[in-house]
């Protein structure tokens, strides 16, 4: 256990809005207060909500430190703290740890016991008003606080940085995706869209024993990937139209990581009897999916949705990292690299040129 050492200080690069440049500050590391933890951010990969913010498709404070896919090691612990991550292990300075993107105040009870993430009062990392003292709260600067009751897990230093900062959104999400699959077992699978999420979700299911996976997406350059993170199959959105004959087999489990209309629409006409549909892209305002709801019932299919994930997915996605880190490409789908003080260059790019991801190094 230690204090926050005295007059530490460092970069902060705040968003103000679509359109405003980032403003790169320094800015003084206030004490930690009860539970509370200091990380050394190492690297922030931009997730695609962060490129949405940047492009006004989704709202955020108007002052806000974005990032929320970050791994970064321990500086210092508070000395109320427990002194254990999630899982039990002991953590100390100098630990490397990743967290849970959000955090459920302490004496807040659930809406229900498997989605914490939608409890009242919620704080969310990279996603809140940077004020007063309190701004390190995102993974665009060189420490972040994190909060007490805060889900931490330590992780292994073998593990890649660029890929351990995206154990907390993406792989966690589709650990989510999965679990409300219930099982891909022995099933065909398709997934729509292979941004990050869909290369992961490709690659959890291959190692959860399904027995076929179609790929899908508008992009020839991302199905280049699809193959490595364990498709079966590649095809090109285009070629599918709605109530016609499609370019591939009726699936038990479809994936959509999309948020695109047509596409969900297209994935329920994929379906075979007893099918489920888990969709998770669809997180900003879009046109409605038109649903044939004599097919739904008919079929007997199922639609389940997600945003974000709990606990359990969160632990599922590290294992699952740090398992298979090395059997897939995580780390090569990081297009680009830039620095904090680049960031203007990090999001034009990222939103320009759409690559699977866009990493920022921040230290080490």
């Amino acid at each position: 256990m230690s204090n926050t050492p005295k007059y530490l200080s460092g970069r902060v690069a705040v968003f103000h809005g679509e359109g405003k440049p980032f403003e790169l500050i320094t800015a003084p590391v206030r004490n930690l207060r009860s539970g509370e933890i200091l990380v050394q951010t190492e690297y922030t990969t931009l997730c695609g909500s962060d490129i949405h913010t940047y492009c006004g498709r989704r709202q955020e404070p108007p002052h806000v430190v974005l990032g929320h896919e970050i791994v970064g090691k321990i500086v210092a612990i508070d000395s109320t703290h427990s002194g254990d991550d999630y899982n039990g292990k002991k953590i100390s300075v100098g630990d490397r740890i990743t967290w849970a993107i959000f955090v459920a105040p302490d004496g807040v009870a659930p809406p229900r016991i498997d989605i914490p993430q939608k409890s009242a009062h919620l704080f969310k990392y990279g996603h809140v008003l940077a004020q007063g003292d309190d701004v390190f709260s995102g993974g665009l600067a060189d420490y972040c606080i994190l909060q007490s009751n805060t889900a931490v897990i330590k992780i292994s230093n073998e593990v890649p940085v660029k890929v351990a900062a995206t154990i907390s959104c993406a792989h966690a999400t589709i650990a989510g995706a999965l679990r409300m699959a219930e099982s891909v077992k022995g099933k065909k699978v398709l997934v729509f869209g292979v941004g990050l999420l869909g290369l992961s979700c490709l690659a959890m299911c291959k190692e959860g024993g399904a027995e076929w996976i179609g790929a899908v997406d508008t992009s020839h350059e991302r199905l280049t990937w699809a193959v490595q993170f364990g498709a079966s199959a590649k095809f090109i959105m285009a070629d599918a139209k709605e109530d016609s004959s499609l370019p591939w087999p009726y699936a038990d489990v479809v994936f959509d990581l999309t948020g695109d209309a047509d596409a969900m629409g297209i994935g329920l006409d994929s379906l075979a009897v007893g099918g489920c549909a888990v969709w998770i892209g669809a997180v900003f305002p879009n046109k409605p999916v038109l649903v044939d709801a004599q097919k739904l019932v008919r079929k007997v299919l199922q639609i389940k949705g997600l945003h974000n994930y709990n606990y359990q997915d969160f632990t599922a996605a590290t294992a699952f990292i740090e398992k298979h880190f090395a059997e897939y490409p995580f780390e090569a789908v990081i297009a680009k690299e830039f620095n904090l003080e680049q960031i203007e260059d990090a999001f034009a790019y990222a939103a320009e040129k759409k690559p699977v991801r866009v990493g920022v190094k921040i230290s080490g």
